[in-house]
């Protein structure tokens, strides 16, 4: 079973910066790509950014040139910079990991966390 946790989620003026933190844990044998997703009130989950594991990304038109997701994958560890904050930012942010428990031929799974709360308000 493959956990996920995030982190960083805070309270921030317009403008400024946050880094978000997403770990995984568990049986993992291998991650094919982390993402980060964000649901606001009322509205729909929609992409982020995500990573694969050999360093592509995509980038939500609504954040290109302000957000950045990298990932360390000696610690099983996703970021996102987040640069220049919009109070339309204001979201629960999530974290999604997919790729292969256990062993090569294990099962593949599909992880969620539950969330890191980022409000952007004067």
């Amino acid at each position: 079973q493959v956990q996920v946790k995030e982190s960083g989620g805070d309270l921030v003026e317009p403008g400024e910066s946050l880094t978000l933190s997403c770990a995984a844990s568990g049986t993992i044998y291998t991650i094919h790509s982390m993402g980060w997703y964000r649901q606001a009130p009322g509205k729909e989950r929609e992409l982020v950014a995500f990573i694969t594991s050999t360093g592509n990304t995509v980038y939500a038109d609504s954040v290109k040139g302000r957000f950045t997701i990298s990932r360390d994958n000696s610690e099983n560890t996703a970021y996102l910079q987040m640069s220049t904050l919009k109070p339309e930012d204001t979201a629960v942010y999530l974290c999604n990991t997919k790729g292969r428990a256990t062993s090569p031929s294990g099962p593949a799974y599909d992880s969620w966390g539950q969330g890191t709360q980022v409000t952007v308000s004067s």
